[in-house]
């Protein structure tokens, strides 16, 4: 088949019709369907009205719309953190916090870091193993004479399933200071019941915990997130990479903080489509229990999906030349008779 799949001119859903064929899509990472629930959509309209379709002025002009200040408020609450900071961008949230707390400390990234978190070029890790990592992470900062650390991570591997434990900053010695900075884009609004990684992420005297993330994938919003503590929100917030940027549409913002009811609904319905999917596949299968992708060591898998109509995520890693990963990546949007389908074409 060569059909292009690169020039789609429609919004992604359950579905996607190209050159007059309808195909299955299981890919993406709109896990909870927000960018076609029908009830979110009239939200972000009511906001269009109340507040336009976008604010070109930065947050540090003198005069404001408050919605800025009510929706951080909402998301610290929502996600139980002290503080928070909303962005333009996952990208710049990413940037603005390690350019501003990477100097506090020795920065030791744990592997596979997202680019967004990347000071540089590419930081070398010595493992492609979470677990081998924080085990020689440990030894390291404890043997060593420096005392103030910052640990740059992914709260999971969404592409390997993993969601990665952070207890083992534990057994790093107390009086060692450090600064942990955790990407959630993958787990915010759907990991921990959708509270995220922030709550589950130990509490120590010596140990700072922020993170970033973007609101664009479960939360369905074009806005980066910081969440931490009121000392370093506000530190970031007077960085001139802060104060020089401009927000988010405000529209996005309002639907946001009025959508939890919308967000708990339809996790609840990726819940019961992960738990339809997960009792039909056999253990190849690798996942993570909750999380809606799932990765199967079978390259032909897209190419033979493609036959009956159904695409999945497919692509060379790490590598262009590499073998492709295949996943098929769950969302609320799917009906239970799309699952039946993809399920009897893998059987």
């Amino acid at each position: 088949m060569n059909t292009d799949f690169k020039s789609i001119n429609q919004p992604f859903s359950n579905t996607v019709v190209v050159n007059g064929k309808t195909y299955l899509y299981f890919g993406g990472t709109a896990y909870l369907g927000i960018p076609q629930n029908e009830a979110f959509i009239d939200l972000y309209l009511e906001g269009i009205k109340k507040f336009g379709l976008n604010n070109g002025t930065s947050r540090s002009n003198n005069i404001q719309l408050g919605i800025y200040d009510a929706a951080e408020q909402e998301a610290a609450k929502r996600f139980l953190a002290e503080d928070a900071l909303i962005t333009s961008s996952g990208y710049l949230a990413a940037q603005l916090t390690v350019k501003l707390l990477s100097p506090f400390g020795k920065v030791i990234y744990a592997p596979a870091t997202h680019p967004a978190l990347w000071l540089n070029a590419a930081p070398d890790t010595f493992t492609d193993s979470f677990s081998q990592w924080k085990h020689h992470t440990i030894e390291a900062i404890n043997s060593s004479e420096e005392r103030n650390y910052v640990l740059i991570s992914n709260s999971m591997n969404n592409l390997f399933p993993e969601i990665y434990d952070f207890d083992f900053l534990e057994e790093i010695n107390p009086d060692k200071n450090i600064v942990l900075i955790v990407d959630d884009s993958h787990g915010i609004g759907l990991n921990n019941n959708g509270l995220g990684a922030f709550s589950e992420l130990p509490k120590l005297k010596n140990v700072e915990t922020v993170v970033v993330a973007s609101m664009a994938k479960a939360l369905g919003v074009d806005a980066g997130l910081v969440l931490g503590s009121k000392e370093i929100i506000q530190q970031l917030k007077s960085s001139n990479i802060f104060v020089g940027a401009s927000p988010p549409a405000a529209a996005a913002l309002y639907a946001f903080m009025h959508a939890k009811d919308l967000y708990q609904t339809a996790w609840e319905q990726l819940q019961q489509n992960i738990d339809h999917f997960s009792d039909a596949i056999n253990l190849t299968w690798k996942f993570e229990q909750g999380f809606p992708a799932y990765l199967i060591n079978y390259p032909n898998l897209a190419t033979d999906l493609l036959k009956h109509h159904i695409l999945i995520s497919s692509f060379p890693y790490p590598n262009a030349d590499s073998k492709p990963i295949n996943r098929i990546i769950l969302s609320s949007w799917h009906q239970p008779e799309d699952i039946d389908q993809l399920i009897s074409v893998l059987k």
